[in-house]
């Protein structure tokens, strides 16, 4: 677990704030749940032969003998909070939600025993045009955070009683090949038979490429329901490949599976993943409602979008100062300034003005603001640009009166 320190901050803050536009742009509505829930929750809605459930989960008793667990996903939470506060009354459920999940595994590159994810699910929804708006939405939001290299993986896993006949003869056929799996996937397959198909070990996948696919055993209905979500994503122009062997790791997955992943990430490759979970809510005792979503990792989103999402964004104003009448006067000026959105750094070292000019300068401030007693005095400011286009034969300096505010900040913002 790692501290997000001041310079890392604003970088996740900028990307919330590019998905937050995307969110309100799709009429989502947030959802904020709590990070402690009850381990039923999870071992009933994710699956207890799960890795999630049987590994990796924070598990503790409270002062009451309550089994509690730190929540390791978002979905299982917000699907509890459907059904307990009844929300499908008011009819389908178009949600997102952001926050740290926890999760007791190796950590990698975007991957620390508490990280964090930013998700979006659809509930009450059955159609495919609900599949396609949920990836295009996670597919428009990555673009506008800058990557460009990243690849959409599809697959369907069918209703329960397609997967279901897979997952006997899938098992069949890995028993019969006992000895050439690795020691994991040895352990999986009387257990989490798909989670194999999922193998990261290379002898393992290799000896997939012959195993029985999921596509053989799908229903006429199952099929053309994947037909249609390939139709409506080549109709919107989002490039995708099918991965037969993209299951996802937790239980309530039914029909489409699908993952975002990029080559820059090593063996943890997928940036966004997602599916439909169409019983999770009856699962967990609530109506039967056939639901959709996806989830980011912010650690890995941030990694990719690189230094440039980290940079930290300039003052407007760089206020430099020096007397007691002068500081009273930065001070009051910061405030107004502030109140009309722009963005102020206030010296406070009392230094010469040289020194303050290089602090200034180094803020990469388009403006330095010089309060000193003269100033005070006629309650004027002078305001220096330091950087932008400036032609030769302009001026690069101005006097306000402090009356001005307006032209003043006119003059800040052209």
């Amino acid at each position: 677990m790692v501290d997000l320190l001041p310079a890392q901050s604003q970088g996740w803050q900028k990307v919330e704030s590019i998905a937050l536009e995307h969110f309100n742009r799709a009429g989502l509505q947030e959802i904020r749940t709590p990070i402690v829930e009850q381990t039923e929750l999870f071992s009933r809605g994710i699956g207890e032969n799960t890795d999630v459930v049987g590994k990796e989960m924070y598990n503790f008793n409270d002062r009451g003998g309550r089994s509690c667990t730190l929540r390791p996903e978002g979905t299982a939470s917000v699907a509890r909070s459907i059904v307990q506060h009844s929300l499908l009354n008011n009819g389908p459920q178009r949600l997102w939600y952001r926050g740290p999940m926890f999760r007791y595994e190796r950590p990698q590159a975007g991957r620390q025993r508490q990280f964090h994810q930013i998700g979006v699910e659809f509930v009450g929804l059955a159609s495919v045009m609900s599949e396609a708006e949920v990836i295009s939405i996670a597919w428009e939001f990555l673009k506008d955070v800058g990557l460009n290299d990243l690849t959409l993986e599809i697959n369907s896993l069918g209703s329960n009683e397609d997967r279901n006949a897979f997952k006997e003869e899938l098992k069949n056929w890995l028993n019969q090949r006992f000895e050439l799996l690795d020691e994991d996937s040895q352990k999986r397959i009387n257990v989490n038979p798909l989670r194999i198909l999922d193998s990261k070990n290379n002898s393992t996948k290799k000896l997939l490429c012959e195993a029985p696919s999921i596509n053989d055993f799908l229903s006429n209905e199952s099929k053309t329901r994947f037909d249609y979500l390939q139709e409506l994503l080549e109709n919107i122009k989002i490039p995708y490949k099918i991965n037969n062997n993209l299951v996802r790791g937790l239980d309530y997955y039914s029909h489409t599976a699908f993952e975002i992943t990029s080559d820059n990430l090593g063996s943890q490759s997928t940036v966004c993943g997602g599916g439909r979970y169409d019983g999770l809510i009856s699962e967990l005792g609530g109506p039967q409602a056939p639901s959709i979503g996806w989830a980011i990792g912010m650690e890995r989103l941030i990694i990719l979008a690189g230094e440039k999402i980290l940079q930290r964004k300039s003052p407007d104003v760089y206020v430099i100062h020096r007397g007691e009448k002068a500081e009273q006067l930065a001070l009051k000026i910061t405030c107004q300034l502030r109140s009309a959105n722009l963005i102020i750094e206030l010296d406070y070292s009392g230094a010469s003005f040289s020194k303050q000019f290089k602090r200034a300068d180094r803020s990469r401030a388009k403006w330095a603001m010089v309060i000193g007693e003269d100033e005070a005095a006629k309650d004027q400011l002078l305001i220096k640009k330091l950087r932008d286009n400036q032609k030769d034969d302009e001026s690069k300096e101005y006097i306000f009166s402090r009356g001005d505010l307006d032209q003043l900040i006119k003059k800040l913002i052209d």
